[in-house]
């Protein structure tokens, strides 16, 4: 499974659930709109770096940092300002942050953590709150024979 298959299964394991969508990069980058059901959360695979390889002899092994976004999708126009939105955001922002830092993928292969590197508003526009959580880890690829 990869780290963001992973990630979806524990957005989807919160207890109470919290979102009622959870899906990848494909459905994210389908999106014409908004999603059909909200809050929701697309996980997306950002950017991935590799480092030299780490083997002298042998198959090639390389160490692969992957900055993986969850974007939070949420609506709540119970008032005109977009505050009830943007208070709900920050409890999903919670709940995510809470379930995906400290987790060790098992598709890390060395033990190493998610970590949160950053969050940011995308959008705000009439009680819907478009906000990216972006977080870092780490995983081994190994040369196939």
């Amino acid at each position: 499974m990869t780290i963001s298959a992973e990630i979806q299964q524990r957005l989807k394991e919160i207890d109470p659930p919290v979102f009622r969508l959870v899906e990848g990069a494909a459905a994210y980058a389908a999106l014409s709109g908004e999603p059909k059901a909200m809050p929701a959360a697309y996980v997306v695979t950002e950017e991935e770096v590799s480092g030299a390889n780490e083997r002298m002899t042998g198959p090639v092994l390389q160490r692969t940092e992957a900055d993986i976004a969850v974007i939070i999708v949420t609506r709540n126009v119970s008032d005109n300002s977009g505050g009830a939105a943007a208070d709900d955001i920050e409890t999903l922002k919670e709940k995510v942050r809470s379930k995906l830092i400290g987790y060790v993928p098992t598709a890390s292969q060395d033990g190493e953590p998610i970590t949160h590197t950053a969050g940011n508003l995308l959008r705000m526009k009439s009680g819907v709150v478009w906000q990216r959580e972006l977080f870092g880890a780490a995983y081994y690829q190994e040369e196939q024979s």
